[in-house]
């Protein structure tokens, strides 16, 4: 599909920077970040948590229903969001590592819903985190720019 160009082409995307999950019990959710997945916090409070996810990327947790009115800050207002049901991300992890994880979430209880063999080459584990969100850690070879 060809790209528009000229005053109708939309600026550059340099990457998604920020991934955001919603929980019913903060800190539980941060439980399983911190526990299991080894995730540090940048910012945390009552109503979120910020976790550096890699580089330029932050998975951040928040309380379901806790974002629900605009937040003023000093700089400007957040709109209010927030979100329902099972929701997906991933991880990005090295190929190396694979064997590593499933051995890792099977030593703190966390069953492995599915692992998929891509035909690029790429592995995706999936499992649960506690709000029943669907976590992926995938390695290279999954998509066409990764």
């Amino acid at each position: 599909m060809a790209q528009p160009s000229g005053r109708n082409a939309a600026p550059p995307i340099a990457g998604v920077l920020e991934t955001g999950l919603y929980v019913d019990d903060v800190p539980r959710a941060r439980a399983f970040y911190e526990g299991v997945l080894g995730l540090r916090p940048m910012v945390a409070d009552e109503r979120f948590c910020a976790y550096n996810a890699g580089p330029a990327s932050v998975l951040l947790l928040f309380r379901r229903g806790a974002t629900l009115e605009p937040l003023t800050l000093p700089g400007g207002v957040i709109p209010p969001h927030d979100g329902h049901g099972p929701l997906h991300f991933a991880l990005a992890i090295p190929e190396s590592s694979v064997e590593h994880w499933v051995a890792h979430l099977a030593a703190h209880h966390v069953a492995l819903e599915s692992r998929v063999e891509w035909k690029g080459g790429g592995v995706s584990l999936y499992f649960r985190d506690p709000d029943d969100n669907l976590v992926e850690l995938a390695t290279p070879g999954l998509w066409l720019n990764y």
